[in-house]
């Protein structure tokens, strides 16, 4: 266990107390009221982990809201997901975001030149749902729905910091160790063999100059899909519409607010889901490599004015490389000395896969480096005023007209 402030605040958990901190939520919440917001794909209704979720929320009395982010492909799919979470008691609200009647909203927006009919996934279900989130709330925290370890305290630290007025911080991430206990596997390859050792090397790079990148480097576990911010920061950043997601939204928040209104907070050990890594270019973790890779460079030209060219991408490769595997031998050492199943030369056959994705992705960024994010949410207001009411009118018309 550490006690290691980085430089943002580091909120580790020696002994938080459950009770305590839940109590002192339950105060606050009537004058800051707070809304949990879970993004979710149909598949997951079917898995092991919403059931247990869904209890624990029950038991989150200081929540004002709960509103899920679904994925669904018809309306049968979306009446199972409402079935399932009407035993939430927490009031709640289900956003079809691939639906028609948000489709209906979403192209009334496209004719008032702002077009974002052409994103998917999670990033795009996640600004609708902000949107949605934020009418009504001080803080919105955001978690995955395929926790298997969940428990009730994880959104109550998410909220703390960041409503408790002694502390008033803007953002909070939160981090935890993927590790599986039962199996004894280290996790979390795609930040330890891939983000992790890409931004120590554009760290020398920039011979430590960009501030930008010490504060990506702070972070325990930048990909993780745990946060809370205020709605006010919800309303003004900008965040990909694909598996740029994560990294995206800390470049935003990097851009917004001060190093000292951010903040960080243990989440312990966690469990949840594993993507095999396949060796193609189009999914799973592949497709979440390449779109990482472009992110954190369209931030570097963005933030510290970067030239990504080809002999850049080359260098920036062979450094990659040497300091990957510089990682995967201290990961073999922490194995060991833990007694976890570590294979270390399939973990260097992934850093020669993730290098030829890198390459691959950086050449398609210097083609294409003008690809378009989704807008802030004070961009969309603009453009249409109304637009938040109307897409919660469509998931309240959508609950009342599928049965």
């Amino acid at each position: 266990m550490d006690f290691i402030q980085e430089k943002i605040t580091t909120i580790h958990d020696f002994r938080i107390d459950e009770m305590t901190i839940i109590s002192s939520l339950e105060k606050i919440s009537k004058e800051r009221p707070m809304t949990l917001l879970i993004p979710m794909l149909y598949k997951e209704l079917h898995g092991n982990t919403l059931e247990n979720i869904t209890k624990q929320i029950n038991g989150s009395t200081y929540l004002h809201n709960v509103v899920i982010a679904l994925a669904a492909d018809n309306e049968q799919q979306y009446i199972e997901v409402k079935q399932f979470f009407s035993r939430l008691t927490i009031p709640h609200l289900i956003i079809w975001c691939n639906g028609p009647a948000v489709n209906r909203v979403m192209n009334d927006l496209k004719n008032k030149e702002l077009d974002l009919t052409y994103f998917s996934g999670k990033g795009k279900d996640t600004w609708i749902s902000l949107g949605v989130a934020t009418l009504d709330s001080y803080a919105v925290a955001m978690h995955d729905a395929d926790i298997v370890s969940y428990a009730r305290i994880l959104p109550a630290k998410l909220f703390y910091p960041v409503v408790d007025p002694d502390l008033d911080f803007f953002f909070n991430k939160g981090y935890y160790a993927r590790i599986d206990m039962e199996k004894l596997i280290m996790y979390g390859r795609v930040y330890r063999l891939m983000l992790s050792p890409l931004l120590n090397t554009l760290l020398e790079k920039t011979n430590s100059h960009s501030d930008f990148l010490k504060y990506m480097c702070a972070f325990k576990y930048p990909l993780s899909g745990e946060f809370c911010m205020t709605s006010d920061l919800a309303l003004n950043i900008r965040i990909p519409g694909d598996w740029g997601l994560e990294v995206g939204l800390l470049a935003e928040v990097f851009k917004n607010i001060t190093f000292k209104r951010t903040c960080q907070i243990d989440l312990e050990f966690y469990e949840h889901k594993h993507r095999s890594f396949k060796r193609d270019t189009e999914g799973g973790i592949s497709k979440m490599i390449k779109d990482i890779t472009k992110t954190i460079f369209r931030n570097l030209v963005e933030i510290d004015g970067f030239d990504i060219n080809e002999a850049f991408l080359q260098s920036i490769i062979v450094q990659y490389k040497r300091i990957a595997q510089d990682h995967i031998r201290q990961y073999h050492a922490d194995a060991l000395c833990n007694r976890l199943n570590y294979n270390r030369h399939n973990e260097e056959c992934i850093v020669e896969d993730i290098s030829r994705l890198m390459l691959i992705s950086g050449r398609e960024y210097i083609n294409n480096p003008t690809r378009m994010r989704l807008p802030d949410w004070k961009r969309a207001i603009s453009a249409m005023p109304d637009i938040r009411q109307r897409l919660k009118e469509a998931a309240l018309y959508d609950l009342d007209t599928y049965n």
